[in-house]
């Protein structure tokens, strides 16, 4: 019976995440004032290749609110950021493993070089 509470109590939880995470993400495409095409259009001229990841966040800088996009060309890994209000390329610089790991919340640890 404490298996079944427990399973139910974790299915509640995961189940109200994944609710809230769509319900942000729509209300966060509802403050965009660029489609996410227009700004993959934007991204792919800044830096062309293959998107393999995007997504719409709240971050500092420009509105705000960006579109962030992984674009992969031969054996390189750019991020680019797009201001979902004004199109503006916020950023653009290459992917390294410690960006991607701070980008995923992971704590990384930097190495002070003498």
């Amino acid at each position: 019976m404490k298996k079944i509470i427990t399973t139910a109590g974790v299915i509640g939880i995961v189940a109200a995440s994944i609710s809230a995470y769509a319900y942000d993400r729509a209300q966060l495409a509802k403050e965009a004032k660029i489609s996410i095409e227009q700004a993959r259009e934007i991204a792919l001229k800044a830096f062309p290749g293959k998107i393999t990841d995007e997504e719409l966040e709240k971050e500092q800088g420009g509105s705000g609110l960006r579109y962030s996009f992984d674009i992969k060309q031969g054996k390189t890994e750019q991020e680019v950021g797009v201001d979902a209000s004004t199109g503006t390329v916020l950023e653009n610089v290459a992917e390294t493993d410690d960006r991607k790991d701070a980008h995923q919340g992971k704590d990384v640890e930097h190495k002070d070089e003498d």
